[in-house]
This record gives structure tokens, C-alpha cells and sequence, in this order.
């Protein structure tokens, strides 16, 4: 057995919602499928299957313009629950070959296989068994990149899919990576992108051979670590149970809206919702997050780093109608859709109700109780449907 000195695995799930759901019903199998927010909300696709990718829907697509690609595909609402049961059971499958496992998503995530070769044989044979291991238990694909590091894992379980197994080994590492175009690279989004087409690079490889100072020069500090990534040099590390980086829901409203009490309604409701999640996954944020985009699609994202983290919705609510009136066009530019996040989680420990943010201390008000409240509001909601009990806010406001 040839041994690996670093051996990471990228498992990225194929089309995972809309796989779920020909899962629940074989009689979809084949079939073009869907997870879509509804066309008259203006919601958007969650994922499709590779069915319904060749009528070039693609995820993030307004479900409206889906519907007119593939007017015979089948169009399912999401069920996060169901996912997330499914996801639970593959993340146990990891857990039996390595504890070193990070989840980026509830159907991605990176192994560290390198300690683990005496016991379960090669990299690669460590991936090609869990692949059939998921397609036995889970009955689901999932295509896995093996690499010496996680940026190149992560690329290689791309170029295969779905149901691949793609190995790039360390010392050809810069040479599969040459052709493939500079899009590939973490953090190389359109604005990145054409700002290095400008210049002439294009491709992996091309940036790669560009003098790092000069990348700085016209990039500043992401040149200096796209230019490092290009080469192949990456050692960060896969850090166990490290989750999520921020927990958020957004609403897109059936009609543009631009009056300000009426976005602060869809605000709280998001700030609810956030707030259910941090306590269900046993989190609190550091960092609220409010998200606006505009009649004319522009999108911006407005941030504001608390004193002490939290999980109550008051608290979101509270800083995110702060960013919407002092850091936005609401009210002068009508908007399309809203989001409320949480960055900056961190673990409860045991709960600890000073962790709550200092908005209550302030004000008297008693956080642990607000805490209690809204954790008994949960089991509500749990036992008898998430509309048990909802604010009268929310409940007797009619949502466009």
C-alpha cells in the first residue's frame, strides 16, 4: 500500500434534495424533479436533478423561469426535516472511518483519512468504500475527490459528477490543476474573475506562473493567497464538528415592498426563525447579518458584531431594523427580498444565559428568562406545528 503524508476527502452529495425525493418516491426516478420555493412567492430552486439539469435548470434560478425550461418537470417544496435525517445518517458513515470530519453543509463535507490508513487501507480505497457504503445504507450517490490537501479535494469531487471518484495525487497536483479555468478557486467569484481575465489569466495554471507581487499589486491580499492556491499550496486543516459559519432565512415577497414597518414585520419573522435554529444546533451568534435585494436585483449585506453573542430573536431583530434604517435604501429603493443571519457561532455551554447579548442587561430585562421563554416556545411549536404559537405581529399581518 502506497502511504499518503496528507490525505484529505471532499464527499459532495449529487443533487441531494431533489436525490432525496426520487429516494421517497421511486416513481419520480428518471424523472425531471425540483425543490423550488413557489413560482406566485417568486422563490427560487434549491436543487435539481441531473434530469432536470439538462433542460438547464440550475439551483439559485427564479422557480418561474424553471417552470417555462421544464414545464413537465415535477416541482416539490422543501423539507428541510427530511434532509436533514438523511444527512444525519450519511455524517454517521463518515464518523466510522475518521473523527476528523468537518461539514460545510448538510450534504458536503472534508475527511482526514491520514491517520487512518493502517486500519482502512488507502485513500483511495477509503473513498471508493464509502461511496458504496452510502449508495447501500443511504441509497443515494455521492462524488469524492481525494486529494493531498482540501482546496484540491474539493475541485476534484467537482470533475466527476455525479457518482465519481476523481484522485489527484500531490505530485501532480499543479499539473491536473494548469487547465482547469481560474473560476475553480476558492473565493474567485465574477468580480475576482474578470478582473484576472483582464490581465490574462484565465486558467489555474496561468495564475500560477504570475509573480505573486504583482498579483498583490492589482488584487491586494487575496492575490497573495490566490496566487498560493494556484500553486497548490494548501495547509489548512480539517477542524472536527466545526458546522456551519452562519445560520439565516430570507423571504422574497410576492410584490416589491418599500414601506419600512412592513420590511421590519418580515425581519422579526426572520429573526424568529433564526433564532428557533441557533437553539435547536445548540448555537450562539456573534455576528447579525441583514440581507436586501432591490427592485433591480443589485444585492447588498449589512453586518454588526455584538457585544456578546446571542440566540434571541428580540436581540436580531432589534440590530437587523438598526441596519435596515441606518445602513440601507429602505424606504427610498423598493425591495425585492430580505434575509436575517447569524455569523459567528459558537457552542452553548450549558446554555449560558449571559451570553445573551447586553441589549436586555441594558435595558433590565432578564435574558435567562427570555431564554427559558423562547426554548418553551420551541417545544410548542415541535409538538403541535411550527404556527402553535407565532407573535400577533406576524400572525395577524398579512404577507406580500
Amino acid at each position: 500500500m502506497a502511504y499518503w503524508r496528507r490525505a484529505i476527502l471532499h464527499v459532495d452529495m449529487d443533487a441531494f434534495y431533489a436525490s432525496v425525493e426520487q429516494l421517497d418516491h421511486p416513481e419520480w426516478r428518471g424523472k425531471p424533479v425540483m425543490v423550488a420555493g413557489a413560482a406566485a412567492a417568486r422563490g427560487v430552486v434549491s436543487a435539481a436533478s441531473y434530469e432536470a439539469r439538462a433542460y438547464g435548470v440550475r439551483s439559485a434560478m427564479p422557480t418561474a423561469r424553471a417552470i417555462r425550461l421544464c414545464p413537465r418537470g415535477i416541482f416539490v417544496p422543501p423539507r428541510l426535516d427530511r434532509y436533514g435525517e438523511v444527512s444525519e445518517k450519511i455524517f454517521a458513515i463518515f464518523a466510522r472511518v475518521t473523527p476528523l470530519v468537518q461539514p460545510v453543509s448538510l450534504d458536503e463535507a472534508f475527511l482526514d483519512v491520514t491517520g487512518c490508513q493502517r486500519l482502512h487501507g488507502d485513500p483511495v480505497s477509503i473513498a471508493e468504500r464509502i461511496r458504496e457504503t452510502i449508495r447501500k445504507e443511504a441509497g443515494l450517490t455521492a462524488s469524492v475527490g481525494v486529494a493531498s490537501c482540501r482546496f484540491a479535494a474539493k475541485i476534484a469531487s467537482d470533475l466527476n459528477k455525479p457518482d465519481g471518484l476523481t484522485v489527484i495525487r500531490e505530485d501532480e497536483l499543479r499539473k491536473r490543476l494548469a487547465s482547469l479555468p481560474v473560476g475553480k478557486i476558492w473565493g474567485v467569484g465574477p468580480v475576482t474573475g474578470r478582473q484576472l481575465a483582464r490581465i490574462g489569466i484565465e486558467t489555474i495554471g496561468q495564475l500560477a506562473e504570475w509573480p505573486e507581487e504583482a498579483l498583490t499589486m492589482k488584487l491586494g491580499s487575496v492575490g497573495t493567497e490566490l496566487h498560493r492556491l494556484a500553486r497548490g499550496e494548501d495547509d489548512s486543516r480539517v477542524i472536527p464538528g466545526e458546522a456551519e459559519k452562519s445560520i439565516s432565512s430570507e423571504h422574497t415577497f410576492a410584490a416589491d415592498v418599500a414601506d419600512l414597518g412592513e420590511l421590519e414585520i418580515a425581519i422579526l419573522e426572520q429573526a424568529e426563525r433564526v433564532a428557533e435554529r441557533l437553539r435547536k444546533r445548540k448555537l450562539f451568534g456573534r455576528t447579525v447579518f441583514l440581507k436586501l435585494r432591490y427592485d433591480d436585483f443589485s444585492t447588498v449585506t449589512r453586518r454588526k458584531t455584538l457585544v456578546l453573542a446571542t440566540r434571541l430573536a428580540d436581540v436580531i431583530h432589534e440590530e437587523a431594523k438598526k441596519l435596515l434604517r441606518e445602513r440601507s435604501e429602505a424606504g427610498k429603493r423598493p425591495i425585492r427580498l430580505v434575509g436575517v443571519g447569524m455569523a459567528g457561532l459558537v457552542p452553548a455551554a450549558g446554555g449560558e444565559p449571559e451570553r445573551q447579548g447586553a441589549l436586555f442587561a441594558a435595558s433590565g430585562k432578564d435574558s435567562d428568562k427570555l431564554d427559558r421563554l423562547a426554548r418553551a416556545e420551541d417545544a410548542i411549536r415541535a409538538k403541535l406545528g411550527p404556527n402553535a404559537i407565532r407573535r400577533a405581529s406576524i400572525r395577524f399581518h398579512k404577507p406580500t
